[in-house]
């Protein structure tokens, strides 16, 4: 804890938001702009609040005190749990986990949050609706198997599937000229040469640097990793637990989910990912073990180009070459 710095654990709802501060003062304000100013007269430049991310709900309160110049913290809601359970409280209310926020803050190394710019904001909403539209899509399909492979399907059902289908591809076109238009704006050379590694496509390309941020929120390939939950998990204890490790999954589920996907094309095209691929397999260990660490290389390969300014080249031994 930094002396002189007051802390304001925060706990937010649909309707209202939960207060305690590091000298036990606890108030509640409706979870609006009108709220957000009663709350602002309380703090001062020396004031750094404390949340969880939860959902949607925390993102209104947290812009407003950034743009009112207050530091603010979005922590992750499993470690703020874990601390909670380590108390062994025995009282879940929206005032103990506010209380239960603050006394985290005092306790762990905090990072300011900074939030996105109105573009980023843009894109991340683009590709949370295309990531709705693409379930659907894939419903749709399905459901127009089901009705084929009934042998006499309603040509009225069938008629109105694929409109319905026509519609949504229509709509993720529309989203998805959209977001190469807003991430081109920022980091048109970073796409160029992130679409050098083989395994990684033009939308790869895109999703990357949207879910990334464009690789600037990280210092470095490890810290990437860990936030894409592809990091190990060990598992040992004396000498008769020893699990198999496993990766954490404790991170963005969205940027995992793509590099597997492209881990299978790397693992054909990509000459430094396929090398590693089949030196785990000889080893005897499980294939979906090396498409993870094939993730992890992609992820590595991507990190290194966008830091350096540089493209791939498979016959360089650190898969890098200059412009």
């Amino acid at each position: 804890m930094i002396k002189d710095i007051k802390y304001f654990g925060i706990d937010i709802s649909h309707l209202v938001f939960d207060i305690t501060d590091s000298d036990g003062n606890y108030h509640q304000f409706k979870n609006n702009p009108s709220g957000f100013k009663k709350f602002v007269k309380l703090l001062n430049q020396q004031s750094h609040c404390v949340m969880e991310a939860t959902g949607y709900y925390h993102y209104q309160l947290a812009y407003f005190l950034l743009e009112s110049g207050i530091k603010v913290s979005v922590e992750n809601p499993l470690a703020v749990k874990r601390f909670i359970q380590m108390k062994l409280s025995k009282i879940k209310t929206d005032k103990s986990d506010s209380k239960a926020i603050c006394e985290y803050a005092q306790k762990v190394e905090l990072k300011q949050w900074k939030g996105n710019t109105k573009d980023e904001m843009e894109c991340l909403q683009i590709t949370r609706a295309l990531s709705v539209y693409t379930k659907q899509s894939t419903m749709l399909k399905n459901k127009l198997h089901g009705e084929d492979v009934l042998g006499d399907p309603s040509k009225a059902v069938v008629r109105s599937l694929k409109r319905s289908l026509k519609q949504l591809e229509k709509e993720m076109k529309t989203l998805e000229d959209k977001l190469l238009v807003l991430v081109k704006q920022e980091h048109q050379d970073l796409l160029t040469r992130l679409k050098t590694i083989p395994g990684i496509g033009p939308k790869t390309s895109i999703m990357l640097v949207v879910l990334t941020g464009g690789f600037d929120r990280f210092t470095s390939a490890a810290e990437l990793c860990s936030y894409a939950g592809l990091t190990p998990v060990i598992r040992q204890s004396g000498s008769s637990v020893k699990g198999r490790p496993r990766i954490s999954k404790i991170g963005n589920q969205k940027l995992r989910n793509l590099l597997f996907m492209c881990s299978f094309n790397a693992c054909k095209y990509n000459k430094a990912c396929r090398d590693l691929y089949e030196r785990i397999v000889a080893k005897g260990k499980s294939k979906k073990l090396a498409l993870i660490a094939v993730c992890n290389k992609l992820l590595k390969q991507a990190f290194a180009i966008a830091k350096s300014g540089l493209i791939y080249d498979k016959e360089y031994k650190s898969t890098l070459v200059r412009n």
